[in-house]
């Protein structure tokens, strides 16, 4: 190895490969472009579904906002999706109860209006960042009419609930990737 004259004594050498700068292999502390915001990836987890799938997720700030930008391989084709965590007191009626007490929540529920779809839910298990110890939950996933926007409510032991919304994503419309720490 040569010597760097720049590097002071007690920096670590860098090993990201120009390989790395991709959506799919970001790494906490790096920075990415979407919709001309500066995104901070703060956090990569992973769901690792009932039938054996996976999604990949990156917790993402800009600013004081977090986002969720995940990946998933279906049948070859690979989707990617952004979405933000809301309290499940958004969706109108009273969906923690209706769930607790039949199991499921409605076919139909509403959020500022708009109504969203059931269409599929499932168990999976949660690998919060770096950790070996699973979470188990259970989804519910919803579309709106469009297609256009997703609604996926998420139960964790009894009576914890966690909703989310987004809505399909396209890898080319990130940029910028660079490495850095946190």
């Amino acid at each position: 190895m040569i010597w760097n004259f720049f590097k002071k004594d007690n920096e670590e050498e860098d090993d990201t490969n120009i390989d790395d700068l991709v959506l799919s292999k970001l790494k906490p502390g790096y920075l990415v472009d979407y919709d001309m915001k500066t995104f901070k990836v703060m956090k990569r987890n992973l769901y690792v579904w009932e039938g054996g799938e996976r999604t990949d997720e990156w917790e993402l700030k800009q600013g004081e906002k977090s986002f969720f930008l995940e990946r998933e391989e279906d049948d070859g084709e690979v989707e990617w999706t952004l979405s933000t965590k809301h309290e499940l007191d958004v969706l109108e009626g009273d969906i923690a109860n209706h769930i607790i007490e039949h199991e499921d929540p409605p076919e139909e529920v509403v959020m500022d209006g708009k109504t969203y779809y059931f269409e599929e839910d499932d168990i999976g298990e949660y690998y919060e960042g770096a950790s070996n110890y699973p979470k188990e939950f259970v989804a519910w996933d919803y579309y709106d009419e469009e297609d256009q926007t997703f609604l996926s409510i998420e139960q964790w032991g009894e009576t914890k609930f966690d909703l989310t919304l987004g809505f399909p994503v396209e890898e080319y419309q990130f940029s910028n990737i660079l490495p850095g720490t946190l």
